[in-house]
């Protein structure tokens, strides 16, 4: 038998009960008993549905869905690959008239001629209706009975407040006096941190609690259930917690009691005569569930605000409604009196910070130009000239300054002019080399200091005034320069800004525009398309070292250029591009800051790339400065770039205006520490400070991360006491990779050293691989810092000459490890092909997915 024909008798059951109870409710209503042929004239219609639906919806539910498709395969359909929800429309339409139950007929049999059944039942569905009104009624008397004495509990409890304040005030007293006393204090911890076992932290201090609302968030050391949408949880159990079950047990007892006693006796009496008993604690408690838990939160909230010593002085009082309400409001205003003075004191307090924090701050960051200075904007896009004709104006000075952002570019610019015949000095935070008879200093920007005079300062990059860690450096060499002529370099974007802090000096500006055109390629980029001239970009060294060893593999010489390669190698890497005997480049955008390269096609393999806290896409400005190395000038005619995605997108980056920089950087200056030491003397409050300090407008403020992160190592400990504040905040403002391990250990074994007046370590140096030989030149950079800022320039003799060493050592390691570059499984170390897009292989993957599906069984 098929689930269908299972069924069928049961619907037809559950039909017949339907049509009594419509019979039922058809009659009840009338006094009389009307007659069975004015119920079917009235009623057919429905009558008949009521099969229809009850034998659609039985079969529907009921039969299941590999017998339904077999049903409507035998009526022709085709069910395969059908939706569900098609299935079942097709068989409720096809099961619709299958031997349909004649219920008119059925009822005929019942009723047509058998007028005394239909009587019966008339007086039955009558009898249950009448009684069914009578209760209703009753029902709606206590309903609206319920509702007054609710009304009236509501005012009382509201007019009566005070009187169980009074009650539940002297009741915590009492309690808080024995806990006081009585019970152990706990270390603090979350409460809901269970893993963490209690540890005992002596007795209670009543002085240590201001209002009762800090001794509430102490922990009673034990233990409580809670509710998290529904999920049971356990967690440490506060002194809020153990007061509120307390205060609500109490005032549950105390409220019913008075609500009792005080109910009107006609309320009393209508109660006795609407429910025959008398009106009960139980009862009350049950209508006033949710006022009590109110009138809890309300006392507690009361309580909360209390100072802890006035409810400790009437712990001992006898409760006497009179004298303690006196108690109450002497408290009362006592607390407003001292609120105010807590709040003037405050005010005081807060304009006193206000007046300090605008004396160390306040004048530090306006912009303060000499007068009679004259300023030279070179502005425009990438690949211009600006640069060039910058260093031409300071080459024929008596004496000039390059400031960098980069140290390679310092070098560049170094080496440059001393090629030219012009003598310069190097000037780093890692390097100085002294060049006999110069007046021409070739330095990173960092390294600019206000009181040197210079005929002429050209500065890089203004651009970089935005950067929020880096900027204030710009900043304070544009507005700071001591020379007869300042060059600054910038964007297109940075030319509103430099006007405005500039305003009220002499100011030239050059305008630049490219040469060569950028054309977009309309094809998106394979590397099989590589070709000499090539710049292919993407944003790891990962991926640069891999692209790097398939253009190899595939016949093509290739540099290479990333952010943590030293500037010595890839200088030797730029050397390398522009003789020729490497016909491609393979970098990160490190390419787009100052590097001129003969570049015929900027080729961007990626269009996201990962900032330090997200993987996000490319901004218009980063997309123009590095494609705007295409078309060196003078060389190629156009510039070409190709994308390996997004073409459409891209190109529109490329297209846009900068949007131009509001902001500039400012950071701590010697002038802000001076200051701030007048009023504190440790750098843990100059921190603070300085993320409460609200920077002028039209500035951002660094961050000191990586500061306030070398200075939690070294806080409290002899480090800290032997440095003078400037003295530490330099060396905690010293420019190496903080975020490597290594480095910061290395940072902090020499501060030790330092501060014990021994012998400062040496750097490590490791010689397994091209990451060690990196880290390795970081260290050593990390070194010479140290021995630069402590004059010990003979011993950074010695260790420029190992830097240079290791530097060598890169470069060959570079070579090697393109030529044996071979991508490999993360999990296992298998070899991948040169195309996977996956970083595991296909074994570990699997393996993977067949544990997690194990683990999905171990759960079920």
């Amino acid at each position: 038998m098929t689930k269908l024909e299972e069924i069928y008798p049961v619907a037809i059951e559950q039909t017949k009960q339907k049509l009594h109870g419509d019979i039922a409710h058809f009659l009840e209503k009338s006094e009389t008993v009307r007659s069975y042929q004015d119920y079917i004239k009235e009623r057919k219609t429905f009558i008949e549905q009521i099969w229809v639906n009850v034998w659609m919806n039985k079969a529907s539910n009921d039969v299941p869905k590999k017998e339904k498709k077999l049903f409507l395969k035998n009526k022709g359909y085709e069910t395969e690959g059908v939706d569900k929800k098609i299935i079942n429309k097709l068989f409720r339409n096809e099961i619709r008239n299958i031997q349909p139950f004649n219920v008119i007929h059925w009822l005929d049999e019942q009723f047509a001629s058998n007028p005394v059944e239909w009587e019966q039942i008339f007086q039955l569905s009558r009898e249950a209706y009448l009684k069914r009104q009578a209760q209703a009624e009753v029902d709606r008397e206590r309903n609206a009975y319920t509702f007054e004495v609710q009304r009236w509990g509501e005012k009382y409890l509201e007019k009566n407040f005070l009187f169980f304040y009074l009650n539940v005030r002297h009741f915590v007293a009492k309690q808080l006096m024995k806990d006081l006393k009585q019970k152990q204090k706990y270390q603090y911890i979350e409460p809901f941190r269970l893993e963490e076992r209690l540890v005992e932290d002596g007795h209670f201090q009543p002085s240590d609690y201001r209002t009762v609302a800090e001794f509430f968030e102490e922990l009673t050391g034990g233990v409580q259930a809670s509710y998290d949408w529904g999920a049971r949880t356990f967690e440490y159990e506060t002194y809020f917690d153990f007061y509120e079950k307390r205060v609500m047990e109490y005032l549950f007892d105390l409220v019913s009691k008075r609500l009792v006693a005080e109910l009107p006796e006609n309320l009393q009496e209508e109660y006795k005569k609407l429910f025959q008993q008398e009106l009960t604690e139980t009862k009350l408690v049950e209508w006033f569930d949710q006022e009590f838990v109110d009138l809890t939160s309300e006392c507690l909230e009361e309580l909360s605000e209390e100072y802890l010593e006035d409810l400790l002085a009437i712990a001992d009082i006898p409760f006497d409604v009179v004298t303690h309400n006196d108690l109450f409001e002497n408290h009362v205003s006592a607390r407003e009196r001292r609120i105010e003075e807590e709040r003037a004191e405050e005010e005081r307090r807060k304009q006193e910070e206000a007046r300090i924090m605008d004396d160390i701050f306040g004048k530090a960051y306006i912009p303060s130009v000499g007068s009679n200075l004259r300023y030279v904007l070179h502005i425009g896009e990438t690949n211009t000239g600006k640069t060039h004709h910058a260093l031409e104006r300071m080459k024929a000075a008596e004496s000039g300054l390059y400031l960098a952002p980069l140290r390679l570019l310092a070098l560049e610019v170094y080496d440059k002019l001393n090629a030219e015949g012009v003598p310069c000095s190097l000037k780093t935070g890692e390097e100085e080399k002294s060049v006999e008879g110069s007046k021409h200093i070739s330095s990173t920007v960092e390294m600019f200091h206000e009181k040197d005079y210079y005929d002429v300062v050209v500065i890089d990059e203004a651009q970089m005034l935005a950067d929020k860690d880096r900027g204030f450096s710009w900043y304070k060499a544009i507005t700071k320069a001591n020379a007869r002529e300042v060059h600054i370099i910038g964007s297109w974007n940075i030319r509103d800004m430099l006007y405005n802090l500039l305003e009220g000096v002499e100011i030239e500006v050059h305008e630049y525009s490219r040469d060569t055109p950028l054309e977009v390629e309309q094809k998106e980029f394979e590397l099989k398309h590589t070709k000499k001239g090539d710049a292919l970009i993407c944003f790891s060294r990962k991926r640069v070292l891999e692209t790097a060893a398939k253009l190899k593999r595939s016949g093509h010489s290739v540099s290479m250029i990333y952010g943590s390669m030293p500037p010595e190698t890839r200088k030797k890497q730029i050397d390398l591009f522009n003789s020729g005997q490497t016909k491609v480049v393979v970098a990160t955008d490190a390419i787009g800051m100052g590097l001129n390269l003969p570049i015929r096609r900027i080729v961007f393999l990626e269009t996201e790339k990962f900032d330090g806290t997200r993987r996000r896409r490319l901004t218009s400005q980063e997309v123009k400065q590095i494609a705007g190395r295409a078309g060196r000038k003078g060389i190629y005619d156009i510039g070409k770039v190709a994308f390996s995605a997004d073409i459409k997108y891209m190109s529109k980056l490329l297209e846009q205006n900068d949007k131009p920089v509001e902001t500039f950087a400012i950071a701590p200056t010697s002038t802000v520490f001076e200051r701030f030491q007048k009023y504190y003397r440790d750098l843990g409050t100059f921190f603070d400070l300085w993320e409460e300090f609200d920077p002028p407008k039209g500035t951002k403020k660094a961050t000191l991360a990586e500061e306030r992160d070398l200075y939690e190592l070294i806080r409290g400990t002899p480090i800290e006491a032997r440095f003078s504040m400037m003295d530490l905040y330099g060396f905690l403002h010293l420019p190496f990779a903080s975020r490597e391990p290594a480095l910061v250990r290395q940072w902090l074994d020499t501060m030790m050293a330092i501060a014990d007046d021994t012998e400062i370590p040496d750097p490590m140096i490791k010689r397994r691989g091209l990451e060690d030989f990196e880290l390795s030149y970081k260290a050593i950079g990390l070194h010479l810092l140290f021995l630069y800022r402590l004059g010990r320039r003979t011993e950074a003799v010695y260790w420029e000459r190992v830097r240079e060493e290791v530097s060598d050592q890169v470069h060959d390691q570079l070579r090697d490890e393109v030529e044996n570059f071979q991508k490999k499984c993360k999990k296992c170390g298998k070899p991948l092909p040169d195309d996977s897009r996956f970083s595991i292989c296909d074994a570990c993957y699997h393996g993977k997915y067949r544990r997690g599906h194990r683990g999905n069984r171990r759960w079920a």
